[in-house]
């Protein structure tokens, strides 16, 4: 059964054990998990990730379907998980399980997905999806923390701060709080308060533009460069940030090489790669040649060997740099 994010007062009138929540909005499922279920809440809370189920499949099982006389209801979160669980749930329901709730996070599901379409047709179980916040949600974010606070924005310091958070209502909240803690000093905030405080634009990582060079996303690229002013310790972190994910994008060419499958490649590597990364990371193999690869390595250790010599113009040679391919 489909809850929508804000048809969520509804599940007060609904029997359920397991509630998937999916999508890429990973400040929306915080909210949910925090304000649905885990105020107000006192029994055992237990967090797990897939691959940690699936290993203990039977354990995990055992430890559902029976129930002390003393024990407290349970919340389970289940982070990262995919169609590989579809088969456990199909198991679970066919059981009676009692004063359990189990929220499965996911990234995004596609349509044929068995996971969303066991949620989606099942009226015993709930699914919500998640999705990029827009301005008028954004807008509702702001409002809720304002009146909770007791403090007050004009709409174009509201429009600022929503521009400026990228659609992400975690990097908003933490502006927000910023604010807040401004605002115990100073009565009325101001434009140029804001604009000084809030960095959402500006603090982009140096893992953000390391992965977008090597994406060859050259628009992202040149955002991130004139949105920032980096320091000379920072561009060192640049090129080492590089040179690590270079080094780590050969191998992934090699064995790309060798006939394997890219996506297979991806998910078997060691370390494994964190699942927000893997579409870059796809995007970067694609972009370069084995050989283009070795050569990135090379110049990028002739280019820390500069910026060690000429910290003055570290940051014009790394601009360089990153800006042609």
């Amino acid at each position: 059964m489909i809850i929508k994010y804000f048809e969520l007062d509804k599940l007060n009138s609904i029997r359920f054990n397991f509630h998937l929540i999916y999508g890429n909005n990973e400040g929306i499922k915080e909210d949910i998990i925090k304000n649905t279920y885990l105020k107000n809440f006192d029994g055992e809370l237990l967090k797990y990730d897939e691959h940690e189920i699936l290993g203990n499949k039977d354990e995990f099982l055992s430890s559902l379907l029976t129930k002390s006389l003393f024990e407290n209801s349970k919340l389970i979160i289940v982070s990262r998980g995919s169609d590989k669980l579809t088969s456990l749930i199909a198991e679970v329901l066919e059981n009676e399980i009692t004063d359990i709730k189990i929220i499965i996070k996911c990234s995004n599901l596609e349509k044929k997905s068995k996971l969303r379409n066991l949620f989606e047709k099942d009226k015993k179980i709930i699914c919500t999806p998640v999705y990029e916040d827009d301005a008028r949600s954004l807008n509702s974010v702001i409002n809720i923390f304002l009146r909770d606070q007791k403090l007050s924005l004009s709409q174009e310091i509201k429009n600022i701060l929503i521009e400026r958070s990228k659609g992400d209502r975690i990097n908003l909240k933490n502006e927000l709080l910023k604010l807040k803690n401004l605002s115990v000093s100073k009565n009325k905030l101001s434009i140029d308060d804001v604009i000084k405080l809030s960095n959402l634009a500006e603090n982009y990582s140096v893992f953000e533009l390391s992965d977008n060079y090597l994406a060859k996303n050259s628009k992202k690229v040149s955002n991130i460069l004139n949105e920032n002013n980096y320091s000379s310790e920072d561009c060192i972190l640049i090129i080492r940030t590089i040179l690590n994910k270079s080094k780590r994008l050969l191998k992934i060419r090699n064995e790309v090489d060798n006939n394997a499958n890219i996506d297979q490649v991806i998910s078997s590597f060691k370390p494994p790669i964190f699942w927000k990364e893997k579409d870059i990371v796809k995007k970067q193999a694609q972009s370069w040649s084995t050989d283009e690869v070795k050569e990135i390595i090379f110049k990028v250790n002739y280019l820390e060997a500069l910026v060690k010599k000429n910290s003055a113009n570290s940051m014009l040679f790394v601009s360089n740099f990153v800006s042609n391919y």
